[in-house]
């Protein structure tokens, strides 16, 4: 399995992961740093393959990672990516099959030069989690629809998550996450301020998450909540899992941290605007999505002028509403 880089794409990818468990395969991931902490010492993955980071020119790594690759004796590569990153992964394991999507449905189309099976999308995936499952018909595999996120069991993170919650006096609590890869997703952290204002007045505590370089943007949020948000303590990404787990809500961008509540079944309110929530928003029908659509999307590019500050225009009485909502529906 070929899924690189960022924590939503390897999270949408899981099912897959689950599908080729119920039908007797061995699987192994290729995965760059960002997302290897939820795939390593998984119970469903006999290989887990360290890629460097594309940007990095980790040279001698890769050669290493290809060399590993190899001892494996792959029967199959699948590129779920689509990019000339992944395919080249793919090809580098030495599998007999290298299959991906053929160039229509490739964020690269070009490097579907690369594969030696190309596959078409001949069913109705609209989200990407579909789309991914879809690949596996290549194996005679049946397994869109589903939506079983098989993340590993830590223990030893429990634990942790709930002494630091009991530190935090936060035993109902809601996450908001300002934070995430691209900033033109991103809504304001004066905003979540606002957020945690009206959750304590609903009986709820704000607990801040942030990642790495995103402490300063978490203070924000406290600064701006009139002492409503909680700042989260530090946490991996199987921390947050077992935070999530424990969530009355988590309300964030289209980020690592909102799939992440998705897969593990926690209520969320995700806020949209140039990515389509259709293809990578929350799948549960209970979730809600506040969305404002620019006109280029959807859009998957990083900095674009039409999209630009689209965020801005999501209020926070709307949010709120959502929130309502989705509380009431969760019981």
């Amino acid at each position: 399995m070929v899924r690189l880089s960022s924590i939503g794409d390897v999270v949408h990818t899981l099912p897959c992961l689950a599908a080729l468990h119920a039908h007797d395969w061995q699987a192994g991931w290729v995965v760059e740093p960002p997302s290897r902490s939820l795939l390593a010492s998984h119970p469903l993955l006999t290989h887990v393959a360290a890629a460097p980071e594309a940007r990095g020119h980790g040279i001698r790594q890769a050669m290493i990672t290809g060399r590993d690759l190899r001892r494996q004796a792959y029967d199959v590569a699948l590129d779920f990516q689509g990019l000339w990153k992944s395919a080249a992964w793919a090809r580098l394991s030495g599998a007999r099959r290298v299959v991906g999507f053929d160039r229509p449905w490739r964020r690269e189309g070009l490097s579907a030069m690369l594969l030696r099976e190309k596959a078409e999308l001949d069913v109705d995936a609209p989200h990407v989690i579909d789309k991914n499952l879809a690949l596996l018909r290549t194996l005679g595999i049946e397994a869109i629809g589903s939506r079983e996120f098989p993340l590993p069991f830590a223990p030893r993170e429990a634990e942790e998550v709930e002494r630091r919650l009991g530190e935090l006096d936060a035993a109902t609590f809601a996450i908001l996450n300002p934070g995430g890869g691209w900033t033109s997703k991103l809504w304001k952290p004066e905003r979540y301020g606002e957020i945690a204002e009206a959750l304590r007045a609903r009986g709820l505590a704000a607990l801040v998450t942030w990642g790495p370089g995103e402490e300063r943007l978490a203070d924000r949020v406290v600064g701006a909540s009139g002492g409503s948000a909680i700042k989260c303590f530090p946490t991996t990404l199987l921390d947050y899992v077992e935070l999530a787990r424990r969530a009355r809500l988590v309300v964030a961008a289209d980020t690592g941290p909102l799939h992440l509540a998705c897969a593990v079944g926690t209520p969320v309110v995700g806020l949209f605007g140039p990515t389509d929530p259709a293809r990578n928003g929350p799948f549960s029908p209970s979730d809600i999505v506040v969305r404002r659509t620019p006109l280029c999307a959807p859009c998957h590019r990083r900095k674009c002028n039409l999209h630009e500050g689209v965020m801005d225009a999501v209020a926070p009485e709307e949010v709120l509403r959502a929130i309502d909502r989705r509380l009431a529906s969760s019981g």
